[in-house]
């Protein structure tokens, strides 16, 4: 879900709106952080991964993903582990994905509508994440942040 051009700004590549997306800590299991670029730290920090294009994005949404779908995602998912991290056959390849598409769908299980966001540190044990629920209102508005008013003359 992208609210405005800051994800396009932020990470080296930029998900799509609408696109599903995973967790995608598995690509930071063996990179060195001290030679990330700002916009590679960044995508690591609190980036989810899109699953169509491979980019990052800050938030998702908690939806109901229809068994078709989901399962077109890991097969997405597994022929990206062949082709850029080197799964050894496509049966590892589904396997490994499919634990990613269901952790990833293990962390929605919240109404529709919620909102969820990603923060990564390297810690003594590897990568450490946390996710951040942020809670639809019940009317469907978002909060009001600022209003415009007519100047008094």
């Amino acid at each position: 879900m992208r609210f405005d051009v800051s994800d396009a700004n932020t990470f080296p590549l930029a998900a799509e709106s609408g696109e599903w997306a995973v967790t995608g800590t598995f690509a930071f299991a063996n990179a060195d952080l001290e030679t990330f670029s700002n916009k590679e730290q960044l995508a690591f920090k609190n980036g989810w991964l899109g699953t169509e294009s491979f980019g990052r994005v800050t938030f998702v949404e908690a939806v109901i993903i229809a068994e078709e779908q989901f399962d077109e995602v890991v097969l997405r998912l597994a022929t990206h582990f062949q082709d850029h991290y080197g799964a050894p056959d496509r049966e590892s390849a589904v396997q490994a994905a499919r634990h990613e598409a269901e952790y990833t769908a293990g962390l929605c299980d919240h109404p529709a509508g919620t909102l969820l966001a990603i923060e990564r540190e390297l810690g003594n044990e590897g990568v450490m994440e946390r996710i951040k629920v942020i809670p639809k209102h019940d009317d469907g508005a978002h909060a009001k942040i600022w209003s415009v008013v007519e100047d008094e003359e």
